[in-house]
């Protein structure tokens, strides 16, 4: 089945780390001759031996013959998992512009329920739930860890482990440790439960924005009658999602309360100006 993945005719820039997932991505990628690809690479400068990592993932290109991006930034070993994370994303998100491509990573299965499985562990509303779920893509999602292994052992590839897989320090690392230990038919209810969330998510999606429109001047009378759970999502369109769920709820507020003529700085770069009937949305960067 990993075998036979095929990804649209077209231009794509490939994050690979040097792990095995990425190796078994970018491996059977190669073999589609409609795509081109660029291999991008992130370096956190979080270990010590990391630029091994980018050294082999360059040679990997080589390999390929493909084009290579790569970048550096020296975040320490005690940088968070959404530091790093975001780190990397800005960096592949420039390389997709810069070559006006789409991006595809290495996730798979195993990564969906273990996403799954740290969103609830903090909480999460419905939307934790349709995880990886954007403009990325994933094509290894249909596949489990074990058969991305059995790939790169039968065709003799070659990979780097990376040392902070195995450190308790990470929320991730240590979820993984559970849901290893999960029966195969939990893994496909999760994935399953995963697939018609994301679908709803979509559909929800559509509806709202026919709502809400696309701004940046809205109505305050429209959200003054909506409760508090629905405005909040209908909110979450208009911001592009860049306030946390007590953020929405404190700007929902606002948008029922404020005088008209005030300014309500919402948080991450939101700003929001209020008349009598209206409000508009400015998004700072």
């Amino acid at each position: 089945m990993i075998g036979k993945i095929l990804v649209p005719k077209g231009r794509y820039v490939v994050a690979v780390s040097g792990g095995v997932d990425s190796v078994v991505l970018l491996d059977i990628l190669s073999y589609q001759l409609d795509l081109e690809l660029i291999v991008a690479h992130f370096d956190h400068g979080i270990r010590n031996d990391s630029a091994m990592d980018a050294a082999f993932v360059a040679e990997l290109a080589n390999k390929y013959d493909l084009r290579f991006e790569t970048k550096r930034e020296e975040l320490g070993p005690d940088v968070s998992e959404a530091l790093a994370r975001k780190y990397r994303y800005n960096f592949l998100q420039e390389i997709t512009n810069k070559y006006n491509a789409k991006l595809i990573t290495a996730h798979h299965a195993d990564d969906v329920v273990e996403t799954i499985a740290i969103n609830l562990s903090r909480g999460t509303g419905w939307r934790g739930l349709a995880v990886l779920d954007s403009d990325v893509i994933r094509p290894l999602t249909c596949v489990t860890k074990l058969e991305i292994l059995d790939y790169a052992n039968k065709h003799n590839l070659k990979w780097h482990e990376d040392s902070t897989n195995l450190s308790d320090k990470y929320l991730r690392n240590r979820i993984r440790k559970q849901t290893k230990k999960m029966n195969y038919h939990w893994k496909q209810e999760l994935l399953n439960l995963w697939i018609e969330q994301k679908r709803l998510k979509r559909l929800i999606d559509s509806e709202i924005f026919n709502l809400v429109g696309d701004g940046p001047i809205y109505s305050r009378y429209f959200f003054i009658s909506l409760d508090f759970s629905v405005g909040a999502e209908c909110l979450r369109r208009v911001v592009k999602a860049r306030l946390t769920r007590p953020q929405l709820i404190n700007t929902l507020y606002a948008i029922k309360t404020a005088l008209p003529n005030k300014t309500y700085y919402a948080g991450n770069d939101v700003v929001i100006s209020f008349t009598s009937r209206n409000f508009t949305v400015e998004l700072l960067k």
